[in-house]
């Protein structure tokens, strides 16, 4: 059966359109799954509920991992489906169809030759996204074709590129060379050797560029990314075609001990993660797919470091804080803000309101984070951590309490720092925008209404399903009444209207005869 149009697309980033106080769709991750959850294009599938605040729970159902907008993938099974085997079949030829030309292998192969090819002989062609050998010139000569690539232009893979806008798929927005300067520099004075980048092709390249470069660098890197395009400018061991959102590696096994090994080598040492995913991304699938990459890494930890946290460098924008810090309590939040070349907002130097809501979460402590004082960044004693020059810090809260740049004010009715935008209204006992609308539902749990927890961790939730299962069969019950009141209808009515024509017929052949 079809889902509607967009059922995830219209959902807020975190699933929950509380502030309307309507609808949302959460995750549900089983905790001893009985069956494998069904496969598309992109992986295994996630299991969704769509819940409505002080509603009975919906049918659940499996859905693309990465694709928010079934415009992307149309994938839709209830949890509950049966399907036969021809659907099966067609639904297995149909993610054969999807996936890239070219194996990892083979990418690999076209890769080798096309670096000793002469210059001249180089060519890319932008319509099809493709480094080109000799033999594949003649199928693309009616395309955009690109000559002379060079070797400095192979290292920067995301420069020949077209970045894949689709905030709600790929949303790959690229670091500026100052973002990404300063996570390298700051990686180097870190002192680490290895860096794992999911989702961060740019830093990867800059990583491998310095490497490469006069100063070399000893740092390493690992790419980790959605997109299957970057295959073709890799080898095996620098480049894993993967999805986040599942820890589905795409390549199979070998992909997944190229990962394995990378994190484990030197007993774990030395290594740090990075990860920018798409903004519209659920956060709880992320943070599953991280605490398994976290334990991937610990295989190769010593009973003595088991207390260790795997580094993380985890890029999103402010207002995910409360989010994060629920799965990663050891998570603090930079004032450092990254910005992006080819997004409009997301932009250095701004002010107010306009300045890149995009920070750092990491669970390194932020006294060793020295942020860039030629960009205004200052060290605050009280707090111990560098604060963006806006950012004042309140005795009364005891901290540096701005997140978006502008100084806060402290309300004391609030007993805390608000936006300087927020007014106090006493109707919802609050602060809130001057315009907001009062007595609006507030975001929090869809069974209780708290705001210190979710639906799925709702203390009151197996009461809430026992309610939900008895008003469903009462709803079934009464459907299958009706059902069979309109069949008994219909059985009646066609009787009635076949005597009427028999009548008909009879008075008829009577005046003719």
């Amino acid at each position: 059966m079809a889902a509607p149009r967009g059922w995830l697309g219209t959902v807020e980033a975190e699933g929950i359109s509380g502030r309307q106080g309507s609808s949302g769709v959460e995750v549900v991750f089983p905790s001893d799954p009985a069956t494998p959850a069904p496969l598309c294009p992109h992986g295994p599938t996630l299991l969704f509920v769509k819940v409505n605040q002080g509603k009975e729970e919906t049918r659940r159902f499996y859905a693309c991992s990465a694709c928010r907008d079934r415009k992307d993938c149309n994938f839709f099974q209830w949890e509950d489906e049966k399907l036969s085997g021809a659907r099966l079949a067609a639904r297995e030829a149909h993610n054969q169809k999807c996936q890239p030309p070219l194996s990892r292998t083979q990418c690999v192969e076209r890769y080798v030759k096309f670096i000793e090819l002469s210059l001249s002989q180089r060519k890319f062609c932008q319509g099809c996204q493709q480094l080109l050998l000799p033999d594949d010139w003649e199928k693309h000569q009616e395309h955009r074709v690109v000559g002379d690539i060079s070797i400095t232009q192979l290292k920067r893979p995301s420069q020949l590129l077209y970045p894949l806008e689709n905030k709600k798929t790929n949303a790959q927005y690229l670091f500026t060379d100052r973002s990404c300067q300063f996570l390298v520099d700051l990686l180097s004075t870190l002192g680490f050797t290895r860096v794992l980048c999911v989702g961060t092709p740019r830093l990867h390249e800059l990583i491998r560029l310095k490497a490469s470069g006069e100063k070399k660098s000893n740092i390493k890197s690992l790419l980790l990314d959605i997109d299957f395009r970057y295959s073709q400018f890799y080898m095996e061991d620098s480049f894993c075609h993967y999805n986040m959102f599942n820890h589905h590696f795409f390549d199979g096994k070998a992909a997944l001990e190229v990962c394995r090994t990378f994190l484990q080598e030197d007993k774990g040492e030395g290594v740090i993660m990075v990860t920018d995913p798409p903004f519209g991304g659920l956060v709880e699938p992320l943070a599953v797919t991280f605490k398994k990459l976290i334990a991937m890494w610990k295989e190769g930890q010593s009973q003595d470091n088991s207390q260790k946290e795997l580094p993380i460098f985890w890029i999103f924008p402010y207002f995910f804080e409360f989010r994060i810090r629920q799965f990663f309590p050891s998570f603090c939040m930079l004032d450092y803000q990254v910005d992006y070349d080819n997004h409009a907002l997301y932009k250095h130097g701004k002010t107010g309101r306009k300045q890149s809501p995009v920070r750092i979460f990491t669970n390194i402590p932020p006294n060793k984070i020295i942020l860039p004082s030629e960009e205004g960044y200052r060290f605050c004693p009280l707090c111990q951590r560098y604060v963006s020059l806006e950012n004042q810090h309140c005795e009364h809260c005891n901290s540096c309490t701005s997140k978006d740049g502008r100084k806060w004010n402290h309300c004391f009715l609030c007993k805390k720092c608000v936006k300087p935008s927020w007014i106090h209204c006493s109707i919802c006992s609050h602060c809130a925008l001057p315009d907001h609308s009062c007595g609006a539902p507030k975001d929090g749990c869809f069974i209780c209404g708290e705001l210190d927890h979710k639906r799925s961790t709702c203390p009151k939730i197996a009461t809430s399903k026992k309610v939900n299962k008895a008003v469903r069969k009462q709803k079934q019950r009464k459907s299958n009444k009706m059902k069979m009141g309109t069949t008994k209808g219909q059985s009646m009515n066609h009787t009635s209207v076949t005597r009427k024509k028999s009548r008909r017929e009879r008075a008829h052949q009577y005046l003719c005869s």
